[in-house]
């Protein structure tokens, strides 16, 4: 079977995945696809052969000859073409955040949760990558002994200056706090912001670098440092310390020059689990859309902790049932 997918956005990383299911992905195709640009929409349905250019998401998603859907367009837009999807009883593949509050992301638990059954999957890709799983396993097998603190890095070579430090929290740091969560099978209690000395290759509206701390359930500590104008490169670390050792992802010899360098497998790998759980009528094993709620209001409490100082607690919701069974990813 071919999974006929339509794309919603194919700015840069929505492009990526239509090159991806189009040539890399077996056993699927690109059908449709729509942007807020209509000529870039048209450019890249005639670069990769896409059979149909539509007005609108929603037009993407009623489109019969559409039995999936990936949203890639902009944040803000992310709830209303998932919630259109669920409707439609499409799978939908909802590139993060989720969506941009933590009430829109309510309303496609509730939404879900009427369904009765998971449509949706959140692009959380590094789940995904070889170095991520191994690390994740090595917590998990007990072989460090039960995890005490973990490190983190997220340093990009550069950002734009219209980034500001809410931006750097909600797209870049959103990533160390979805992988806390899964690699330590626990949620983010409360979060607190650190700020470092600025970087005079920052803008003055990004607090650049800043470290991140999280405390989860259990207690343990996670520090995440954001320093998005390294130059050198995209460098991505990990470490767990356990009571009896520690794991860590290898750290590269130079590093990538960006994002889609380092995680192109993760990406690769995310999308084949995505079609073939489409094709065989399962719900996605991958990131649900409580994962998605659970990162947007960690992240937002980050947001907050910029002005406060201090630790800002994380007030999730109670877990709907829909999202209590285990979902092996």
């Amino acid at each position: 079977m071919t999974v006929r997918v339509g794309v919603i956005g194919v700015g840069l990383i929505g492009e990526d995945h239509v090159r991806r299911l189009s040539s890399v992905v077996p056993g699927a195709a690109v059908a449709a696809v729509t942007d807020v640009d209509p000529a870039r929409a048209a450019a890249v349905a005639k670069q990769y052969a896409v059979p149909a250019v539509h007005h609108s998401g929603e037009d993407v998603i009623a489109d019969p000859a559409v039995d999936a859907v990936v949203v890639a367009s902009w944040g803000p837009t992310h709830e209303q073409y998932v919630l259109a999807a669920i409707a439609a009883g499409k799978p939908v593949f909802c590139e993060k955040p989720l969506a941009t509050t933590s009430e829109a992301c309510e309303r496609v638990l509730a939404a879900e949760s009427a369904l009765g059954r998971r449509l949706v999957q959140v692009g959380f890709m590094r789940r995904y990558d070889e170095a991520y799983v191994a690390l994740r396993a090595a917590v998990a097998d007990g072989s460090i002994g039960a995890p005490l603190l973990a490190h983190m890095a997220h340093r990009n070579p550069s950002v734009p200056p219209t980034v500001t430090s809410e931006a750097a929290i909600n797209d870049s740091a959103v990533h160390e706090i979805d992988v806390t969560r899964w690699l330590l099978g626990e949620e983010i209690i409360s979060v607190m912001v650190l700020a470092a000395r600025h970087s005079s290759l920052a803008a003055d509206s990004l607090q650049d670098p800043m470290v991140v701390l999280f405390r989860t359930e259990s207690g343990v500590l996670v520090d995440d440092e954001l320093a998005l104008n390294v130059q050198y490169g995209y460098d991505i670390r990990a470490e767990v310390v356990g009571e009896t050792g520690q794991a860590r992802l290898p750290v590269p010899a130079t590093a990538p020059p960006d994002w889609r360098v380092r995680f192109v497998d993760a990406y690769d790998t995310e999308f084949r689990a995505w079609i073939a759980d489409v094709a065989a009528g399962r719900e996605p094993s991958g990131p649900t859309a409580w994962d998605g709620y659970a990162a947007t209001v960690v992240a937002g409490a980050a947001v907050s902790a910029l002005d406060s100082g201090g630790w800002v607690k994380v007030a999730l919701r109670e877990r709907p049932e829909l999202y209590r069974a285990p979902v092996p990813a």
